[in-house]
């Protein structure tokens, strides 16, 4: 068993993931607990990279599957170059979406099916899975508009309220699936409460797990 203690949050586009995760992590920093803050895609030079391609207006060609491998292998790297290791040394590992992210993006939203994309992602991070996950509940027209409004969006943004509604639907379909695994956040409450709802989850799983 790893020592450290992984935890993703995951949810739709702009549904406030970034700042949550900046309070919890300024939270546990204060409590002198050993974290570290990461994202996806992305996390490690190589996967930044990927993540460029994969975000990259220009690539309007891009194949579903090649989206959908570029995902994998950039999570590949990711666990492989940082989330492994920082478990393995005991550290608590804040993720920013992982697998459940492609599970509804590309499995469902692409319509490339659950488990394919599922089979993809085992192969490349070698059965690990969160010990939390947290789900952004919100509706993601509103937070697509906020969003997109601000900064115009990357590629996948882009793509419309129809393609994000179905990576929603997708979402819920997995909240199914995989009940034990999720806690699902009020994501349209103020931002203060939103935080309390995810630290609450965050202080019971660092009890049961023995870090106070």
């Amino acid at each position: 068993m790893l020592k450290g203690i992984f935890i993703t949050l995951e949810g739709p586009d702009g549904s406030g993931k970034s700042t949550i995760m900046k309070m919890v992590a300024d939270h546990l920093r204060k409590k002198n607990l050993d974290i570290l803050w990461t994202r996806e895609p992305g996390g490690t030079p190589i996967g930044e990279r990927i993540r460029d391609i994969i975000l990259d207006d220009n690539n309007q060609d891009m194949a579903f599957e090649t989206e959908a491998l570029l995902y994998a292998a950039s999570r590949g790297q990711h666990v492989h170059e940082k989330i492994l290791p920082a478990l393995e040394k005991g550290q608590i590992v804040l993720c920013e979406r992982f697998i459940l992210s492609s599970l509804a993006y590309q499995g469902v939203g692409r319509g490339l099916g659950i488990e394919r994309v599922k089979a993809i992602n085992d192969f490349a991070i070698k059965g690990l899975r969160p010990d939390l996950t947290l789900f952004f509940h919100v509706d993601p027209a509103t937070t697509l508009q906020r969003k997109t409004s601000k900064k115009g969006g990357d590629r996948l943004e882009k793509e419309g309220v129809d393609f994000h509604k179905k990576v929603y639907d997708g979402y819920m379909e997995l909240l199914d699936k995989y009940p034990e695994d999720i806690q699902i956040i009020d994501a349209t409450k103020p931002i203060e409460e939103v935080f309390k709802q995810s630290i609450s989850h965050i202080e019971k799983i660092l009890k049961r797990r023995g870090v106070e």
